[in-house]
């Protein structure tokens, strides 16, 4: 197995290797055990500075990227775009280079246009980790998801996983569609037909309308939010008449013939996707997921730096 990724950044799963999934997984499992000790700091990264540049809100993986560049004694910087001369007008670049003018060795974006990141590795000269580009990719999301899966059922290879909900405007159902089929597990994708790319088939992928019939299918749930504030028009008659085909609750999951493990990437609507006696159940790993993302994104960042030294 290789010690090093075959990737300057990390752009989007589908410029990843199976092995390079394999490595990020490897070095996770190291940090992970890491993170639970008392003194949960490495000093590998000492001497790289990263920048956090958000241009979309976010909570969560914010913070998991911040506490996983912390656990690894680098130096922070966090820029927020709704407090930023962005507002202003400032274009990407001019922003990125003014950082950049501050010796920044990695930059974590989140950026609403798909292709952002990529645009970025072309025009600087740092790292680029992609934290979430408009519904195009979201690949440290799908690494934790896969990550957490291989937890649970030792690996991931021959699992069914089933996607299920907003798939069209979901930058994690695309990485986790990738993901998942590099490491040899079959996928299917549930929602309303509204709520499915036309062509997802080419990706690999069957398509399920009937929830019931997902479930009874899969080893894995993966239950996406409803992204409202990515439509522009209505894909669906109502929130209720969405909770009665796609939300999951217990009565349904118990009666299944069989367990299986349910996730979600956060945040989560509460009785929408997802009810919260299944989130709050033992099916559910979520709470998993985002203790996985600090150690897998401390893998990232640091297997990603190690190729600046070089």
């Amino acid at each position: 197995m290789s010690s090093e990724l075959s990737v300057k950044h990390l752009l989007g799963i589908k410029y990843l290797q199976k092995e390079d999934i394999e490595l990020i997984f490897k070095t996770a499992d190291h940090f992970k055990e890491v993170i639970n000790r008392p003194i949960k700091k490495v000093p590998s990264l000492r001497d790289i500075t990263i920048a956090n540049l958000f241009f979309e809100n976010s909570t969560r993986t914010r913070l998991s990227f911040e506490l996983a560049e912390k656990r690894l004694s680098a130096d922070v910087i966090n820029f927020s775009a709704a407090s930023s001369s962005v507002k202003k007008g400032e274009t990407l670049i001019d922003t990125v280079n003014n950082i950049l003018s501050m010796k920044v060795d990695m930059v974590v974006m989140r950026h609403p246009n798909p292709g952002a990141g990529i645009f970025l590795s072309k025009h600087v000269n740092a790292s680029i980790v992609n934290a979430g580009d408009g519904a195009h990719e979201h690949p440290t999301q799908a690494l934790l998801d896969s990550y957490s899966i291989r937890e649970r059922l030792g690996e991931v290879a021959g699992k069914k996983v089933v996607i299920v909900g907003d798939i069209l405007h979901s930058r994690v159902a695309l990485s986790n569609i990738f993901a998942l089929k590099l490491q040899g597990a079959e996928v299917k994708v549930c929602g309303p037909k509204t709520l499915i790319p036309k062509h997802i088939e080419s990706l690999g992928v069957g398509v399920e309308t009937n929830l019931k019939a997902a479930l009874e299918w899969c080893d894995v749930a993966n239950m996406l939010r409803v992204q409202n504030e990515r439509m522009d028009i209505s894909y669906f008659p109502s929130t209720r008449e969405y909770v009665k085909q796609f939300g999951l609750n217990l009565p349904l999951l118990e009666s299944l013939k069989k367990e299986i493990v349910i996730m979600h990437p956060g945040p989560i609507n509460r009785g929408v996707e997802i009810t919260s006696d299944v989130a709050d159940s033992d099916h559910a790993i979520i709470l998993d997921q985002v203790q996985n993302g600090v150690a897998v994104r401390m893998a990232v960042i640091y297997l990603l730096a190690a190729k600046i030294k070089q």
